[in-house]
Parts: C-alpha cells; structure tokens; sequence
C-alpha cells in the first residue's frame, strides 16, 4: 500500500475549521469587550487617536462575532456567510497589522520569531479571509 492509498482511507472530518474559527473568534470577541467602554485614556495609553481607538474594539467585537455567524450561515445559498466570515477575516489581519506595527519590531525576522500570538491571529485572519467558508 502506498501513501496516497494509505491517506484516502483516513476519514475527512468536515467540521475542522471550527478549531480554528472558535478560538480565533473568542480571542477576538473578549479583546473587544475588555476595551469597552470605549474611552481617551486607553486610547493614549496606546498612542493612538481616539477614532482609531474606536474603529479596533467595535471591529475586534464585529470580527470575533462575524467569524462565528458567518461560520453558522454556512447552509445559506446566497453566500452572505462566505462574505461575512472574509470580511472578519480581513478585519482581524488589519487590526493585527496594526497591532505589529505599533510594537514597532526591529524587523521582519523578529516578529517571525518572537511574536508567535499577534502572528499567529494575523495569520488565523488571513486563512478565513482567503478561503472564507470554502473550508472542510
């Protein structure tokens, strides 16, 4: 028996975009929520304007909230849950952009090696924007 013979008997388990999209939307759903109410001194604390403030805890709360009801409308034909899921996804990688700038990394290979979490979101961000819910 080769490998590919080997590999097709394994059974596919459909619903494994859950074990990323649950965790993922939770980190972002509880971010959001802890920087409610929205006010000037965390926003200063962080350096940024209070708009941008503003715009990073609705969209972390909307992102984690638009993962898990995009992920939910599935079944729906018209596609607004493919929509709604790339769309958070989308949102988390800018916000996770964001997030790495403002560290304002020695480079590239640092962030590679030593931000594994805010990596680890952008890139959860980026896979749901890509593939929205064509995922098995």
């Amino acid at each position: 028996m080769n490998v590919e013979q080997y590999l097709k008997k394994i059974p596919d388990f459909k619903g494994a975009n859950w074990l990323i999209r649950i965790p993922l939307a939770l980190v972002f759903i509880l971010q959001g929520l802890q920087k409610l109410p929205v006010n000037i001194e965390d926003a200063q604390a962080f350096g940024l304007p209070m708009s941008v403030w503003f715009f990073v805890a609705w969209g972390e709360l909307f992102a984690g909230i638009g993962l898990l009801v995009g992920g939910l409308t599935i079944a729906l034909k018209d596609g607004v849950g493919d929509v709604l899921t790339r769309f958070s996804g989308i949102v988390i990688c800018g916000i996770m952009t964001g997030v790495i700038l403002i560290q304002q990394p020695e480079s590239i290979s640092y962030v590679l090696l030593y931000d594994h979490f805010h990596l680890m979101l952008y890139c959860g961000g980026l896979f749901f924007a890509l593939r929205g819910n064509r995922v098995k």
